[in-house]
């Protein structure tokens, strides 16, 4: 996120790829990708799935948005979330322009959670 500085961004972890709900929580910030980028929205996706399952699960999706493969867990630390055997809690980080952390969405609704960010961002200074 460092090289986005300067535009608000969102952090939403979830726990697998090409499972029902984290595939409709993608598919959703995809079907909204023109309103992210118009709005100048950084989003990133973060699971503790490897590189070549990002690679596979963007490609059959069409994901526009970066996902992180967090397989050590190091990112997960340094926001609190937590991992079960499963993978990560889906929890979402909505940060601001200046770097901080401006909501977090402790529990997210995957078809809904686009709208609402993009709802979020939209009130930021």
């Amino acid at each position: 996120l460092s090289a986005s500085k300067g535009k608000p961004a969102i952090v939403f972890f979830y726990p697998a790829d090409g499972t029902p709900g984290c595939t409709k929580e993608a598919c959703a910030f995809r079907d909204a990708w023109g309103r992210y980028e118009a709005a100048g929205v950084v989003v990133l996706g973060v699971s503790t799935n490897s590189r070549e399952s990002h690679r596979k699960f963007q490609a059959e999706h069409k994901l526009p948005m970066a996902l992180a493969a967090d397989e050590d867990g190091a990112i997960g630390r340094a926001y609190g979330v937590s991992k079960k055997i499963w993978g990560y809690d889906r929890v979402s980080f909505l940060v601001d322009r200046e770097g901080k952390v401006a909501k977090i969405w402790p529990s997210v609704d995957p078809g809904q959670h686009a709208s609402e960010v993009l709802a979020e961002v939209a009130r930021l200074p």
